[in-house]
């Protein structure tokens, strides 16, 4: 059911195995076709040296899910009779659940006397208490509950940064109805505010239980900062959301925001060069950006600029960004727009290209505002047309279909962000967890039984919370003061976690933005969020608990391609970020036989296993 709207996705099962022995150049011309060694130098497609053994690497970025929504009961589902069924390992670790909540701050032990599934903070109707206690929870008061698979599609909840301080309220974590619920719609959804509280079980997110059975996931994650869905994209590729190098219809002519809930002031003096990208802006110029809405661009560097200064492959596969592409539903173009395919009513629908979700087009260096295409399959990943010096013209920005065929043209670039179509990203109100469940599940099949797996390593992360429930205060590791945005602590106040949080404590000062001094409206961490590792280097059905955020991706990628090179040491979350590195076995790698996990893609059930 889920495979047939899948928009043109190469048939994952039909994927023939394909050697990994061609010797091939990176874009300043060098070569490597040497055997395995330790220093991880060996033979493959676009090898470069790197400090760990993995030589590709595929980010799958999906929308708004925080940590308990997925994984709040994990390992334990339900089972109910007509549901995909889901039984984990016995030997499953613990993970930091409304199950089995761990104390953050005395090595994750169980904490004792808490239950959170029966008396949760949020079931108060008169909380949220001190400091935010203008707004209760009222009739949305509730405990956290299970959402069946027949309610995968539900109200997009709330997710601008001061709702999400304000239901964290001070580290009380009872404000959630009040300040992020929203309700509906029917029959799927909850008729009130309450539906914030919900999550789903193995039965729905079947696919990503499976991978954590097999694969390594992260319960200690977090989004950067508080906010929605393009302050975390650009984290996840830059660490650094101030610094609007241009702006249109962002300010009047009187020096005030027009949008005060996607840009802040950056420090007291309210000028307009010092602004915070705070909510979700288009990019400035893309061709599919909405003309009379906010538009942005950000100054400084990203992850592209240092890959492509090292002559390293990479590419942003994004859905929908091919515009010549038309559905079978005729539509075309910017317009071009599939329904989802779970049961029920979406509560709207949306173009499959989102531009504020397009991570590189906010940068002048890395964007492709007219969506042009590839000149080939084999110049994906590359900055110039292969054989010249001639700018190759998708400058490393490319439509999802041209993944799948780059990975069976044998071509996959070293490094890969991808986007789903919007229908498939997860994002509640036009997406679910079952057409998610689809592409995800369409992407790491296919790269599995692609030649490169054996080095491959695909992390599965996640942009922001969407406002949903999850009951783990976050340490504060950038403080903010900004008195429209910040609501943490009280009235412009976000700089603490009502205590300390895992050894972490605000600093005096935040982190620089881009142009060299302290910049308000990045406070953060944010809220906890899924973080998979699925490779053959993944340690096997682990739950790692290092504190680690999105910019954590962006470590990993510098640390092993870049020589440990930094963005913008002292501005960029990249700079303090916690490693992945104990989310992979560099020293027992699945040797002659790459362990793979073949799931169906319709329902996440295991359709082959093998060693």
């Amino acid at each position: 059911m889920h495979l047939s709207k899948t928009l043109g996705l190469v048939p994952v099962l039909a994927l023939t195995l394909m050697g990994a022995g061609a010797v091939a150049e990176d874009d300043h011309g060098r070569s490597d076709s040497s055997n395995f060694s330790r220093d991880h130098d060996h033979g493959g497609h676009h090898h470069v040296h790197t400090t760990t053994p993995i030589k590709h690497l595929v980010v799958i970025f999906q929308e708004n899910v925080s940590f308990d929504h997925y994984f709040g009961t994990y390992p334990n589902a339900e089972n109910r009779q007509g549901e995909t069924p889901f039984h984990a390992k016995p030997s499953t670790p613990v993970a930091n659940s409304l199950k089995t909540p761990l104390d953050v701050n005395h090595g994750f032990s169980a904490l004792k006397g808490v239950d959170l599934l029966a008396q949760n903070p949020n079931s108060n109707a008169s909380a949220p208490v001190a400091p935010n206690k203008n707004v209760q929870n009222g009739a949305g008061a509730s405990n956290p509950f299970r959402l069946a698979p027949g309610q995968a599609l539900t109200a997009d909840q709330g997710h601008n940064e001061a709702p999400e301080e304000s239901a964290y309220n001070n580290g009380h974590m009872d404000g959630f109805p009040a300040f992020t619920g929203t309700a509906g719609p029917p029959p799927a959804g909850i008729g009130t505010k309450a539906l914030v509280m919900g999550y789903y079980d193995g039965n729905t997110v079947t696919a990503l239980w499976n991978y954590a059975q097999h694969f390594a996931m992260n319960d200690n994650s977090y989004s950067s900062q508080f906010g929605p869905s393009t302050p975390g994209a650009l984290n996840l590729i830059a660490g650094q959301t101030n610094g609007l190098s241009a702006t249109m219809n962002v300010i009047n002519g009187s020096g005030t925001l027009l949008h005060p809930t996607h840009e802040a002031f950056g420090d007291a003096s309210h000028t307009t060069s010092n602004l915070t990208l705070i909510g979700d802006a288009d990019p400035i110029g893309d061709v599919c950006s909405n003309p009379t809405g906010d538009q942005v661009t950000l100054g400084g560097r990203n992850i592209g600029d240092l890959l492509n200064d090292k002559g390293i492959t990479w590419g942003a596969f994004m859905g929908g960004f091919d515009l010549s592409v038309v559905n079978a539903n005729k539509t075309t173009g910017c317009q071009r727009e599939t329904d989802p395919v779970a049961p029920g009513t979406a509560a709207f629908t949306s173009v499959d290209y989102i531009p504020h979700h397009a991570w590189f087009q906010y940068y002048a260096s890395t964007r492709n505002p007219q969506h042009t295409r590839p000149s080939s399959v084999e110049a994906i990943g590359h900055s110039f047309i292969p054989g010249t010096k001639t700018p190759e013209p998708a400058n490393h920005q490319y439509d999802s279909n041209d993944f799948f065929a780059a990975l069976k043209a044998h071509n996959l670039p070293s490094v890969s962000f991808l986007k789903a179509p919007a229908y498939q990203d997860g994002h509640a109100g036009y997406s679910d967890p079952l057409d998610e469940q689809n592409f995800i599940v369409s992407v790491v099949n296919a790269v599995q039984q692609g030649g490169e797996w054996e080095d491959t390593a695909i992390i599965i992360a996640y942009d922001d919370s969407d406002g949903w429930y999850d009951h783990q205060m976050p340490p504060i590791v950038n403080t903010s003061a900004n008195p429209t945005v910040d609501t943490l602590n009280g009235p412009g106040v976000c700089n603490t976690s009502n205590g300390s949080q895992q050894g972490r404590q605000a600093p005096s000062q935040p982190f620089n933005g881009n142009f060299g001094q302290p910049a308000w409206g990045r406070c953060g961490y944010g809220t906890r969020q899924p973080l998979l590792v699925i490779s053959p280097f993944a340690k096997r059905n682990y739950v790692d608990h290092t504190l680690t955020d999105q910019s954590s991706v962006l470590r990993f990628i510098e640390d092993n391609w870049l020589n440990r090179e930094r963005i913008q040491p002292g501005g960029s979350f990249d700079t303090i970020a916690g490693p992945l590195d104990n989310m992979f076995d560099f020293d027992h790698r699945d040797e002659d036989h790459p362990r793979k996990l073949i799931l169906n893609p319709n329902d996440g059930t295991v359709a082959y296993l093998g060693h």
